[in-house]
């Protein structure tokens, strides 16, 4: 297997920039292989004591398709779906894109993939909206005039980001509402003080998350990555789904469920989702667990497009990848060590190759939330503001189901 940074021509750097770009690859694969390494040899001991008969592959030999060609899933089963080609990785990830067949690239902003359309009289929802992707979702949506619903944990944050968008755009309806995804409680509450409002719903964005924790139990001892990423937003769509439906119907205009997933789902434990070890602290491994939540994303959005096509309603629901950006979801990164922006000099300028901007990285939200063409269009993945290819594991229709029955016992 190589281990060669790709070659883009479409780069166009200076020859030093560009050899101190893929130093910069070269540093961030050896620092991020050695943590998941680490945390890799320790998961296959502890597999290996509880079942003498385990003998699973290498956890992986790369992490990132920007890095090198190829790279190889945690797996109990050899086999080689999990043999990953970079050409998918890569069209979702690299910065460098000429624009497709919808007229927008990776590099295309949430304003320019909005101009132009008129979102009066839209409601939106946009969870984990007090910084980073989803305060920029929140202010384009505001700015396109549609009525803007900030479900945050810290309202005091979030009341920030309000008063910034409406200083910005001083006709925004925008308002801050407490929600921690991570108590069955909170979203609960959430739900019910939003809907005694008797307010409509057109769209619903689950953006909020949080990214390679150590391991810890949510309140409703669920390990907490997967309750915040996945689990609150599958309590949270299910308990508001009727009220979609309904403005659906009432209003004629298609409802959206748009759930942000990542490039990340690729890289998970061999099974998918540990069923029964969700919560196994032995053999936890933060970058593999966050993979897991973000598959468990796109699994909950292909058995709920199925069960609403069933239903014949006027709502779809796709997830995304919305792009490796250099927000503060990345505080527990080794590699960076918190902040990507407070980098300086030719670091910062080096990482703005690599990373998207916050602009950027909101786009394909705010496409699927907005844009005409995608009407119709449910159970997808995208990137990049393009419909795209997820992992297998991601299409498992089988697991999928099991995965929603997995999940209403947890939120019981």
């Amino acid at each position: 297997m190589g281990d060669r940074a790709p070659q883009i021509a479409c780069t166009r750097l200076p020859l030093p920039l560009f050899h101190a770009r893929n130093r910069l690859f070269y540093e961030s694969k050896k620092n991020m292989e050695s943590d998941i390494w680490t945390n890799s040899l320790e998961v296959q001991r502890n597999e290996k004591a509880r079942n003498p008969t385990h003998n699973p592959t290498l956890i992986m030999d790369l992490i990132s398709s920007k890095i090198a060609p190829t790279f190889r899933l945690s797996t109990s089963f050899p086999n080689t779906r999990n043999i990953v080609s970079a050409t998918d990785l890569s069209r979702q990830m690299w910065p460098f894109k000429s624009n497709g067949k919808s007229g927008f690239s990776s590099s295309s902003s949430a304003e320019e993939v909005t101009s132009g359309i008129d979102g009066s009289g839209l409601t939106a929802i946009v969870t984990g909206a007090s910084s980073g992707i989803g305060a920029e979702t929140a202010r384009v949506l505001a700015l396109r005039g549609v009525h803007v619903v900030m479900a945050v944990r810290n309202v005091s944050n979030g009341n920030k980001v309000k008063e910034a968008i409406v200083n910005e755009i001083p006709s925004a309806k925008v308002e801050a509402m407490e929600l921690d995804l991570s108590s069955n409680e909170s979203v609960r509450e959430f739900v019910s003080e939003f809907t005694s409002s008797g307010r409509p719903l057109n769209i619903l964005i689950n953006n909020g998350g949080v990214m390679g924790i150590p391991f810890e139990l949510s309140k409703d001892n669920v390990e907490l990555q997967f309750a915040t990423n996945y689990l609150g937003h599958f309590l949270l769509t299910t308990l508001l789904l009727d009220t979609i439906k309904r403005t659906a119907s009432e209003t004629k205009r298609e409802g959206r469920i748009v759930s942000v997933s990542s490039v990340v789902h690729w890289v998970t434990y061999g099974e998918g989702i540990r069923f029964e070890r969700l919560n196994d602290e032995e053999g936890y491994n933060r970058w593999l667990s966050y993979g897991q939540s973000k598959l468990a994303t796109h699994l909950h959005t292909i058995e709920l497009a199925r069960r609403l096509k069933e239903d014949g309603t006027e709502v779809t629901v796709n997830s995304l990848h919305p792009g490796v950006v250099g927000t503060n979801i990345y505080r527990y990164f080794g590699i960076w060590g918190g902040n990507l922006g407070q980098s300086g000099g030719i670091l910062k300028y080096l990482i703005g190759l690599v990373f998207k901007r916050v602009p950027q990285g909101a786009s394909t939200s705010c496409y699927l939330a907005l844009r005409p063409e995608v009407k119709g269009t449910s159970g997808a993945y995208f990137a990049n503001n393009h419909i795209s290819t997820p992992a297998a594991q991601a299409l498992d229709t089988n697991m999928a189901k099991k995965l929603w029955d997995f999940s209403m016992d947890l939120v019981k």
